[in-house]
């Protein structure tokens, strides 16, 4: 089966990236060839593990894939973890074969049936485990722990990553949740139209003290995203993350916006999803102005073929630019992964006898 991308797109780079004047650069990694040539061989080792790096039980097999990854990568995904020195970082040069690949799924329910981009999905696994703990939730994507980010027909309007014709709005990766993930994965697998990932760093921004002081106090709301409800629905009516999700979305509990180091934040947002108790116009318009300043800030990352983006969910939000699918099989398409810290944060927020699968 051939991909239906045109030679001249599926040859563009694999990465671009462009920031307001002034904006620090992302942190950044090139593979060389023998690194790459150390990948393939990872693969190899790791040919008789029968569990796909999309299903929780491989990560708690009797192997440490992550310590097959190349030295230098290894170090340079450890010292983004441990220094904080940067809200995002990428990694150019993991292969990708486009006539291999296949054309892009028509919905996530294909892809995660498929059989393809088995090698991605394990570089992608090894990676995850250098940050910390790979999780995924019971409410997407049939719990699988590395999911799909493509366009479906239908879904062009909504906020998620199967939307496409509008703009994907700045947000903490599942910020109503407080299980939500420390770093969250993208891995480029095709991406013709270098449809841009938006990436804007909390540290960037510029603030007064009343601004932080009032971001900083418990008067924000922030609800499920309505995706996590939906494929529930639909998949599964009766299970019990549903009543979860439902009473978190009709009685939020009010959480500060900024938090941790007064001056260094970290931050939880979702602007599509949270608002302020009604008449309290102080929060609102801290929160329109944190926003202001997250756009005034923000960097355009095109995540292509064999780029991985990372992105510290606590000190960065992302979005999406808005694009026209073709829903010919050469759209956009990447895999992404989350990352936890601190698996044991809540105990009461995971699948039973699945603690890599929150509910």
């Amino acid at each position: 089966m051939t991909s239906t991308v045109p030679a001249s797109r599926a040859a563009r780079p694999a990465a671009t990236e462009s920031g307001a004047p002034g904006a620090p650069a992302l942190a950044e990694y090139r593979l060389g060839g023998g690194e790459v040539r150390a990948l393939r061989q990872a693969t190899a080792a790791l040919a008789d593990t029968r569990v796909r790096p999309d299903r929780a039980e491989f990560y708690d097999l009797d192997h440490s894939p992550e310590e097959l990854l190349p030295a230098g990568l290894r170090a340079f995904l450890q010292s983004f973890r441990r220094t904080e020195g940067s809200a995002a970082a990428l990694v150019h040069g993991f292969p990708v074969d486009d006539a291999l690949l296949g054309p892009t799924p028509g919905h996530w329910s294909e892809a995660i049936r498929g059989e393809t981009a088995r090698e991605q999905e394990l570089w992608l696994a090894m990676c995850g485990m250098v940050l910390g703990d790979p999780f995924g939730w019971a409410t997407l994507q049939e719990g699988r722990i590395i999911q799909n980010i493509l366009p479906v027909r239908g879904d062009e309007e909504r906020q998620s990553g199967y939307g496409s014709t509008s703009l994907l709005e700045f947000h903490t990766e599942d910020g109503f949740h407080p299980n939500r993930c420390d770093y969250l994965l993208l891995l480029g697998l095709r991406n013709p139209d270098l449809v841009p990932t938006i990436v804007a760093s909390v540290g960037e921004v510029r603030l007064s003290e009343a601004d932080r002081s009032v971001l900083a106090e418990p008067r924000f709301r922030i609800r499920p995203d309505t995706e996590h409800i939906r494929q529930l629905e639909e998949s599964d009516p009766g299970h019990p993350a549903l009543a979860r999700l439902r009473e978190m979305a009709e009685r939020p509990v009010p959480t500060a916006v900024l938090f941790g180091d007064r001056f260094n934040p970290y931050l939880r947002i979702d602007r599509p999803f949270m608002d302020v108790r009604p008449g309290d116009t102080g929060a609102e318009a801290a929160l329109d102005r944190l926003t202001a300043e997250l756009h005034r800030v923000q960097r355009d990352v095109a995540v292509g073929p064999g780029s991985l983006l990372v992105v510290d969910n606590y000190r960065a939000v992302h979005g999406r630019r808005p694009f026209v699918p073709r829903y010919d099989g050469g759209d956009r398409w990447l895999k992404k992964l989350t990352v936890s810290r601190n698996l044991r944060r809540d105990q009461t927020g995971y699948a039973l006898g699945h603690q890599r699968v929150v509910v």
